[in-house]
């Protein structure tokens, strides 16, 4: 009984299963189809719509070889116009071709010469610079020449003033030393005079008298002493006239330095200088 029971119910759960399973396949073959359908549906439009967009483009592609065809056939045709034009472009080429390399040469020598103008402008206006430099300075040259010119005649009137100053004064120094030598060189020519005289005297009266040793030792003694003296005024004499000598060709040189720097020969000067009338003292 129990094994027939569940026997029963076994066969029931198979049947419920197997129709749950019918109807789940049912209801899926159903979903599928209407899946599929709908499928169908979106291909076919999809597949209108492309071979519509298909047949648009092959239409307009037609058109288009249409259009380019006759645009073809146009460019061949200007093409052959073009070619005989090229021709007759290249006759003119050929033709115009020495002219051509001419004028390349001509452009080649202007250009040349262009660069030597450029040159030479950059030069003139350098020079146009350098001129007004050298202007400036011409003028401030012949400026300052007017101003030395004024300057040298001033200093020439005053040189020539100096050097009639300096011959009257000359004159007069050499007049004056000329005459105190003169009272010099006579008062010493007397004092030697009347030296030698003294001593021939002398001489005679010491001979003529026949003095003591003694007494001609005193004698000479004495006059020793007024010869001392003598030499002494002498001396004294000489260093006077070489002072005076001296003074004479200091002056003498001074006076021939400023003729140098006035620029005056020393030719014109007329004076010698004074030779010493002892040398060595």
């Amino acid at each position: 009984e129990m094994e027939a029971k569940y026997t029963r119910k076994m066969q029931a759960l198979r049947d419920e299963m197997d129709l749950r399973r019918k109807t789940e396949i049912h209801e899926l073959e159903e979903r599928k189809n209407t899946q599929i359908s709908e499928l169908m549906g979106n291909h076919e439009g999809a597949f209108g719509a492309i071979k519509n967009y298909y047949n648009d483009i092959t239409a307009k592609n037609l058109t288009l070889i249409n259009l380019l065809k006759e645009q073809v056939e146009d460019l061949r045709k200007k093409e052959t116009i073009l070619e005989k034009e090229k021709a007759d472009v290249l006759l003119q080429n050929k033709e115009l071709t020495e002219p051509l390399q001419q004028s390349q040469e001509l452009v080649a020598e202007l250009q040349k010469k262009l660069v030597h103008y450029y040159r030479d402008k950059e030069a003139l206006m350098n020079s146009k610079a350098h001129l007004k430099i050298t202007q400036k300075e011409l003028k401030d040259l012949q400026w300052e020449h007017e101003v030395l010119e004024q300057r040298f005649s001033k200093v020439q009137a005053e040189r020539d003033e100096l050097y009639q100053k300096f011959t009257k004064a000359i004159n007069e120094v050499q007049q004056k030393t000329g005459f105190k030598n003169l009272l010099l060189e006579r008062k010493l020519q007397g004092l030697l005079s009347l030296l030698e005289q003294k001593e021939v005297e002398l001489n005679e009266v010491v001979t003529a008298s026949n003095l003591h040793p003694s007494a001609l030792s005193l004698v000479s003694h004495k006059l020793e002493d007024v010869l001392t003296s003598k030499n002494a005024t002498i001396q004294d004499l000489q260093l006077q006239l070489a002072r005076v000598c001296k003074a004479h060709n200091d002056m003498l040189q001074t006076f021939e330095a400023k003729l140098t720097a006035f620029g005056i020969p020393l030719d014109n000067l007329g004076f010698q200088p004074l030779s010493f009338p002892f040398p060595g003292q």
